[in-house]
């Protein structure tokens, strides 16, 4: 093929005319068909552990103009899932004499909007879902699109069907996060690049340009689409073909890399711009005519203490007001945030990750039909490599796509932010339009080639049938479903505090008069759902007062991150002999812990002898060592039932209560010996 040829094909736009086909109708009937099925399954969940602040956040930048709260999540995202709450007048939680408004603490602040105003937030949250699903129907379009391009109408059908069945799409796109937002502004931020390096007019200059913009405020990891602009840059600078921009002509690898690198500054200058307009073309993050802030939830000194080298540079940006404030701070945020995070893995607990993370969270919750079609794809790819008919021009119109999926993993790799399987989300669509060279392989649907594809499509839509609307918590065959997840991953992979509302609906069809106890990981509220359940400790970040449950026979209801110990005090509960000695030390005064939970002229009394805050921090540490030597056990003796997959569910009984919450060492032990060896059998 002539370079020519090359660039006249690089030249059509992604999203040409062409003739209204039946591939068409089939396709605009599929993303439907996604958009219902992601939004749907919905319904049936509760706000997850993100979701809250992301929407709180969004309202506040519409009605407040202020951008104290949740800075470090994309204001883009935030904005647009947040419109149809400001849109209607959603009432915000008042701000004079509010602390964690002063404060900038979004999760209390978020708590308050959600639950404490009198307006009900679920379909407020509803919405925002609907809004953020449009970006995962985007993400489907540009993957057909593309994949139409490359591979003709069958070959997009096949991309196409793999991303309306896949559960990470599913789930995360028609959540209030920014998860889906930025999956679409890669793959179109890298597809618009290319695209203009190959189009000399200015209107492929300017839709290259906003796009970049908006990636830059739908999150922070879009600075990862800086290394990919280089690399095509360089990519383009070799090829034969002359560069043609803002109406010159540059035939030399010199004048190509130059024009380029000029293009890629003006980029840069229309995207500095369009941050600030989503800031208001304000520096301070604070609005000044609301109540005053004390500083961000973490103050900046904190800060620009833990960013390393990053610290000097973002402070001498605040100082010459270079980027909005709310915008620096998210980023340093986000520095400090990845550098260590506790994290789970297989059993396994870290603080900074593992290099094989994301490995693993692919190959656990990838569907094996799609695994397969991509060793398919590979296979053909390399065996016309070696027959000599895989044309150099067919990898140059790749290069966008082989830019982001090698550059993206590559940072994924040695992340030590391994929370979620969602973070690599913007790699699958790179694997969707890849899968669709299947489709040219096929040749006619009814020949043993297309039935072959359209089995692994099938198959692939079945898996999605199956876990469905529970999504979230879809592992493969590998670990035998998602009935064993809990034991692999967990967090925004498994258990982000989705199920409360079929853990209602589970309670009121199995309510036998025994006391339920609850764990629970996320920011929904139980008693907005009406659960009548005795609270272990949970994770939601709204520090509520410690209280004293006594424990006794009954439902025990923990979420999947709770029953890890991910995020607790004693990282994955893992029991040590000093351990075992200050929870022993700790239940000689639990009588007294009772009576000053459950006796208020009695607490008046202890508090006279000892400070409340003692008794408070004496009781959080017993709640939180008790329950971490019960799930010891727990783990060992596997759940009776779970809840969406990711609550678990356990019966117990007198012994099994008083032996790993209450016993001594040797009755502990003996449990957890018993627990193993039925567990064998």
């Amino acid at each position: 093929m002539s370079a020519s040829a090359v660039a006249c094909h690089v030249n059509r736009p992604l999203l040409a005319r062409r003739k209204f086909s039946h591939a068409t109708l089939i396709a605009v009937a599929l993303l439907a068909l996604h958009y219902l099925l992601a939004v749907g399954g919905k319904l049936q969940e509760s706000t997850t552990s993100d979701e809250l602040v992301h929407l709180t956040g969004g309202l506040s930048y519409w009605q407040n103009h202020d951008y104290r709260l949740q800075p470090e999540n994309g204001v883009l995202p935030q904005r647009w899932a947040a419109l149809p709450a400001w849109l209607t007048g959603a009432k915000f939680p008042a701000l004079a004499g509010n602390d964690s408004w002063r404060t900038s603490d979004v999760w209390v602040v978020g708590h308050q909007f959600f639950y404490e105003t009198g307006e009900d937030h679920f379909p407020r949250l509803m919405a925002g879902r609907a809004m953020i699903a449009l970006f995962s129907v985007a993400t489907g379009l540009l993957v057909f699109c593309w994949s139409r391009r490359l591979f003709g109408d069958t070959g997009a059908l096949v991309s196409l069907g793999f991303f309306v069945f896949c559960t990470d799409f599913l789930e995360h796109g028609a959540l209030v996060t920014s998860d889906a937002c930025m999956a679409f502004f890669f793959l179109a931020s890298v597809g618009a690049w290319w695209r203009h390096l190959h189009d000399g007019r200015w209107s492929s200059w300017w839709l290259s340009a906003i796009t970049l913009g908006l990636a830059f405020v739908a999150k922070y990891s879009a600075v990862l689409l800086l290394p990919m602009i280089a690399v095509m840059i360089l990519v383009r600078a070799f090829a034969a073909e002359p560069l043609q921009l803002a109406g010159r002509t540059f035939d030399t690898r010199t004048g190509k890399l130059g024009a380029a690198t000029v293009s890629a500054l003006g980029h840069g200058a229309v995207t500095v711009l369009i941050i600030w307009a989503f800031y208001g073309f304000r520096y301070t993050a604070f609005n000044p005519a609301l109540p005053p802030a004390d500083h961000f939830i973490r103050p900046w000194t904190f800060m620009e203490a833990r960013i390393g080298a990053a610290g000097p540079i973002i402070h001498a940006l605040r100082t010459v007001h270079a980027l909005p404030e709310a915008f620096l701070y998210g980023f340093a945020y986000v520095i400090q945030t990845v550098a260590i995070r506790s994290a789970f893995l297989n059993g396994d607990y870290s603080v900074t990750g593992w290099p094989t993370y994301f490995l693993w969270t692919f190959a656990l919750k990838t569907t094996l039909p799609l695994m397969l079609a991509c060793v398919l794809a590979g296979g053909l790819a390399l065996r016309r490599w070696w027959r000599g008919t895989l044309w150099r021009s067919e990898l140059y119109r790749l290069l966008p796509l082989v830019a982001l999926f090698t550059i993206y993993w590559a940072t994924s790799l040695t992340s030590h932010l391994n929370i979620g399987h969602r973070h690599i989300l913007p790699t699958y669509p790179v694997i969707f339009i890849a899968v669709g060279g299947l489709g040219a392989w096929t040749v006619r649907w009814r020949s043993a080639r297309g039935v072959l594809v359209g089995l692994l499509l099938g198959w692939h839509a079945v898996e999605a049938t199956l876990v469905a609307p529970h999504y979230l918590a879809y592992f493969n065959e590998i670990v035998g479903g998602p009935k064993n997840g809990w034991q692999h991953l967990v967090d925004s992979s498994l258990d982000w505090g989705q199920d409360l509302p079929g853990l209602k609906q589970w309670l009121d069809q199995h309510r036998d008069g025994q006391p339920v106890f609850l764990s629970y990981f996320g920011t929904g509220e139980p008693t907005y759902y009406h659960i009548d359940a005795r609270r272990l400790p949970f994770t939601n970040n709204f520090f509520t007062p410690a209280a004293y449950v006594k424990l006794e026979p009954g439902t025990y209801c923990i979420g999947a991150t709770m029953l890890q110990h991910v995020y607790s005090t004693v990282p994955g509960a893992k029991w040590t002999p000093a351990l075992e000695q200050e929870f022993q030390d700790l239940r000689l005064l639990e009588p007294l812990f009772e009576r000053y939970t459950l006796f208020p002229k009695e607490r008046a009394e202890l508090e006279r002898e000892t400070p409340r805050a003692k008794w408070l921090l004496g009781i959080r540490r017993f709640d939180v060592l008790r329950f971490a030597r019960l799930c010891c056990y727990l783990r060992l003796r596997g759940p009776d039932e779970n809840i969406g997959y990711s609550i678990l569910v356990f019966h117990l009984n007198a012994s099994e209560v008083t032996a790993s919450t209450a016993g001594s060492i040797m009755e502990w032990e003996q449990l957890l010996e018993k627990a193993a060896r039925a567990h064998l059998e």
